[in-house]
C-alpha cells in the first residue's frame, strides 16, 4: 500500500547541496516553495521570487527556519526586474548554482473564447518570462565559472493541451527551449532540463473549476493527486549530482495521466455522419 507520509520526506543525503546557491521563481506558494524547502534543508542557500509580496513575505518567515534565504519580488516579464533580482542574488550570496524556473500561470478558457490579449500574457509569463530568467543567470553567474543546473518546470503538453492553448503553446516552447539549451551549453557543464507535473494538490488547483480538477483525477491511473513534495524530490534529483549525465530531459510527475485517458470531451456529429 502507498505510503504518502513516506513519500513526502526528504530522501537524499543531508548536506548535499552545501556551498550553493538556488533561485526559486514563483517560491513563495505551492510547488516552488516545497522546492525552495527541500533545497534548504540539503543545505543550499536559497532566493526565492513572486510577483506577489504579500507571498514572500510569509513564505520567507517560514521558510528561515531551515536555512538563509533571500526574498525578492520579480515578474519574470519584466527584463529590468529579472536582471535586479540576479544581481541582489550575486550580491548577496556571491554565486548562483541551481535555477528552478517555477513561475508562471495560465486560466482556462477554449481558444474560440480566449482573446489575443489573453493568449500573449501566458505566453510572455510562461515562455517569455522562462528564457529571461535562463538566459540572465546562465550567461552571469554559469556559463563563466562552467557549471549550474538550470530544472524548468512545464506542464503535460505531450498531446496538447485543449482548454489551455495558450499554456500548452508556451509550456511545450520551454521543452523545446530545454532541449537546445542543453545542446549549447553542455560544454559549460551547464545541464537544462524539464519537470512536468501532472494533477498536483497545491494552491494552484483552486483556480480551476472543482469538476475540472475532478475530470482531471478521473483520468489519472493511479486515482490519486500528486504531492508538492513529490515534485520537489524530482525537481532536487535533476538538480543533484546524481543526475550530472542527464541533459534536454523532461520528466513527467503525473501518475500515468499522460498514457491513458481522454483530455478533452468531443460532442457528437450534428450533420449525421458516422
Amino acid at each position: 500500500m502507498l505510503d504518502i507520509d513516506a513519500a513526502k520526506r526528504n530522501p537524499f543525503t543531508p548536506g548535499l547541496f552545501n556551498g550553493q546557491v538556488a533561485l526559486v521563481t514563483g517560491g513563495g506558494t505551492g510547488i516552488g516553495k516545497a522546492i525552495a524547502r527541500e533545497l534548504l534543508e540539503l543545505g543550499a542557500k536559497v532566493v526565492i521570487a513572486s510577483r506577489k509580496p504579500d507571498h514572500l513575505e510569509p513564505a520567507a518567515a517560514e521558510l528561515s527556519k531551515y536555512g538563509e534565504v533571500l526574498a525578492q519580488t520579480c515578474d519574470i516579464r519584466d527584463l529590468a526586474q529579472v536582471e535586479a533580482l540576479v544581481g541582489a542574488a550575486l550580491d548577496k550570496f556571491g554565486r548562483i548554482d541551481v535555477l528552478i524556473n517555477n513561475a508562471g500561470g495560465q486560466f482556462p478558457m477554449p481558444a474560440s473564447e480566449m482573446s489575443s490579449k489573453g493568449f500573449e500574457a501566458v505566453v510572455r509569463n510562461n515562455l517569455i518570462g522562462t528564457f529571461n530568467m535562463t538566459r540572465e543567470v546562465a550567461t552571469r553567474a554559469m556559463l563563466p565559472h562552467k557549471r549550474g543546473s538550470i530544472v524548468n518546470i512545464t506542464a503535460m503538453v505531450t498531446r496538447g493541451f485543449a482548454g489551455m492553448s495558450h499554456t500548452g503553446a508556451a509550456r511545450a516552447g520551454v521543452e523545446n527551449l530545454t532541449m537546445s539549451l542543453a545542446v549549447e551549453w553542455a560544454w559549460a557543464d551547464v545541464r537544462v532540463n524539464a519537470v512536468a507535473p501532472g494533477i498536483i494538490r497545491s494552491s494552484g488547483i483552486d483556480q480551476y473549476p472543482q469538476e475540472l480538477v475532478a475530470s482531471s483525477l478521473h483520468r489519472t491511473p493511479q486515482k490519486r493527486f500528486g504531492t508538492v513534495e513529490e515534485v520537489a524530490h524530482s525537481v532536487v534529483f535533476l538538480a543533484s549530482p546524481a543526475a550530472q549525465f542527464i541533459t534536454g530531459a523532461t520528466l513527467k510527475i503525473d501518475g500515468g495521466g499522460s498514457l491513458w485517458g481522454d483530455l478533452w470531451e468531443i460532442p457528437p456529429r450534428e450533420d449525421g455522419i458516422t
